[in-house]
């Protein structure tokens, strides 16, 4: 929690300023009972009414300088948390935006949801409460505690007991009540999960009935949350009515000792209802600390969980300052081999290949024989465990991401589009991209057809992912994004998929002359796709069983003949 709150510095004269307007609304609240004092004995003992509607009229002001003092600090604590919750969460987003797909899985997807959104929410409570109270509270109880000594000393002793027992109390549910909070956060986690694999999923769920199914896990999921967070709630709800029992009968003892001593001429009735005021202080000051108690532990728990993210090193980061750009166009996989965290076998086993500007290097292989696995350690998005990748003629370790990344233009299997304007998603390849360059991009994806017969054209709105456009539209707008880019190395992971035989020939012929100068790296189900490339890499379980063209494979490979036997016949074949 210190960690995370020594980002607040960059407000240090606002939360000055909050902790000066509260100890002055906090002098005002101690200065009152005095005065109520001084209008009882001197005012209306004495029926002076002079002196009443004087001080009275002093009290009037002192209330509305503590009132105005309260709402200027309240403005402020929320100007200042409102911030630092902003400061925080830009924060954690840029850390994570450094973070490999090897460090998404580890943390999670859904729990960083959380600990973006709620688990910053948390903390962002707790400091304004903290900014309020961690100058009110003191204040309030050591400057009650003064003043109630000063108005009889001997009644004090009723305090001296009373507050142990409070103290004791608020420590002991304390103490039950810590533990629950960070479970309260887990469950959290897993709710977040469920519901986030129930919503991107439902067209899977309803296509295979499950509905019901996901209903109960959904449920289960909420229904452990709900029970841990009633069980930390009865658990702090035993904390309110200890209090106030403890308050109360404090009050009682005051006012059954209190009229003792006025009876016995020790004391004055005005000094009792402030000695009274000051009791209800002090005890509200406690109560205050208390609720602090309640926050802060839970907020402590998800300050720990943010920085657990802040803390988290990247797999690996940027250490070489070398530019991608020696042999520009080229790619090398130099005896490179794979394995995910925690498998038992590597994913990719001594690949070895060379890939030149100009040329079309195709990947084709049976499901599992880590075909996507090899592209994306193309762009960085992993590392390799032994060997060495070379773009350009360079290590990708020793250039920067961004630079090796900016010599790419990927199209990802699954195709992701953003929510916005067609011509928005295709200038996401290329940020200054002129309308011209948007539009020709288009042509050779094949997507300027569709496009046109839409209303706004490439204004056209897309929806989050894309879900009012089909699958093979999304592809051509994938391929149009990389496209634009105009870079040096393109990666087309099993992008042509969803595109019929006769889109995917027109595709194919319109991307050799836009791709004539840049390395192609082509991935691949169909033989179709791959026939005409300059180089045919076929791999069978993580390694490469042959490299050679289409004709060459057919009559040397294996592996890749039973590939296009199970899609053509013989005469085709032939």
């Amino acid at each position: 929690m210190a960690k995370l709150l020594k980002n607040l510095s960059f407000y240090k004269w606002i939360v000055l300023a909050v902790f000066g307007l509260v100890f002055l609304q906090s002098m005002s609240d101690l200065y009152l009972p005095t005065l109520m004092a001084d209008i009882i004995d001197k005012g209306v003992v004495v029926g002076d009414t002079p002196y009443i509607w004087k001080i009275g009229g002093l009290m009037l002001l002192v209330s509305a300088f503590g009132a105005l003092a309260s709402v200027a600090a309240s403005y402020f604590s929320s100007k200042a948390a409102m911030g630092f919750g902003r400061d925080i969460r830009r924060k954690v987003f840029s850390h994570v935006e450094k973070f490999s797909l090897q460090d998404f899985d580890e943390v999670g997807t859904a729990s960083l949801i959380t600990r973006t959104t709620n688990d910053i929410t948390q903390v962002q409570q707790v400091v304004i409460m903290m900014l309020r109270m961690v100058v009110s509270a003191p204040i309030m109880f050591v400057g009650g505690l003064i003043m109630a000594l000063s108005k009889d000393a001997k009644l004090s002793l009723i305090i001296v007991v009373t507050i142990p027992l409070l103290v004791g109390s608020i420590l002991l549910i304390m103490n039950k009540g810590i533990p629950l909070f960070k479970t309260v956060q887990a469950r959290l986690d897993r709710l977040n999960l469920v519901l986030r694999e129930n919503l991107t999923g439902i067209r899977v769920i309803r296509a295979f009935n499950r509905e019901k199914q996901e209903k109960v896990r959904l449920q289960k999921a909420n229904k452990d949350l709900t029970d841990v967070s009633i069980k930390v709630n009865k658990v702090m709800a035993l904390l309110m009515p200890v209090m106030m029992l403890v308050m109360n009968l404090t009050v009682v003892g005051v006012i059954w000792f209190g009229g003792i001593r006025i009876d016995n001429g020790a004391m004055q009735v005005g000094d009792l209802m402030a000695f009274i005021q000051y009791v209800m202080q002090i005890m509200f000051a406690l109560v205050m600390a208390s609720m602090m108690f309640v926050m802060v532990p839970r907020a402590a728990v998800s300050a720990k969980r943010i920085n657990e993210v802040l803390e988290m090193e990247p797999t690996f980061l940027d250490e070489g300052k070398q530019t991608a750009d020696k042999n520009r166009g080229t790619l090398e996989f130099e005896h490179v081999s794979f394995s995910y965290p925690g498998a038992e076998e590597p994913a990719l086993s001594d690949i070895h290949f060379k890939a030149n500007s100009g040329e079309v290097t195709a990947i084709i292989g049976g499901t599992g024989a880590g075909k996507s696995t090899l592209v994306n350690l193309i762009p960085r998005f992993f590392d390799v465990t032994s060997g060495t990748i070379w773009v350009n003629g360079v290590d990708v370790r020793d250039a920067s991401q961004d630079e090796v990344r900016s010599k790419i233009g990927f199209v990802p299997q699954k195709a992701l589009l953003f929510s916005g304007t067609i011509a928005e998603n295709i200038r996401f390849g290329k940020e200054d991209a002129t309308q011209e360059e948007i539009i020709h991009a288009a042509k050779v994806a094949q997507a300027d057809d569709f496009i046109g017969k839409m209303d706004a054209g490439y204004n056209s709105v897309i929806s989050q992912g894309g879900a009012n456009i089909s699958g093979g539209q999304k592809q051509r707008l994938s391929i149009a994004r990389a496209l634009v880019r105009k870079p040096d190395i393109y990666i087309f992971d099993d992008s042509f998929s969803a595109l019929d035989y006769k889109t995917d020939a027109k595709l194919r012929a319109a991307l050799k002359n836009e791709t004539e100068t840049a390395t192609v790296i082509l991935v691949a189900q169909r033989v179709s796709t791959v026939i005409d490339a300059d180089r045919i890499i076929v791999l069978d379980k993580g390694k490469i069983a042959g490299i050679g063209t289409h004709k060459e494979l057919l009559e040397t490979n294996e592996v890749y003949r039973e590939i296009v036997e199970s899609q053509h016949s013989e005469e085709e074949i032939a």
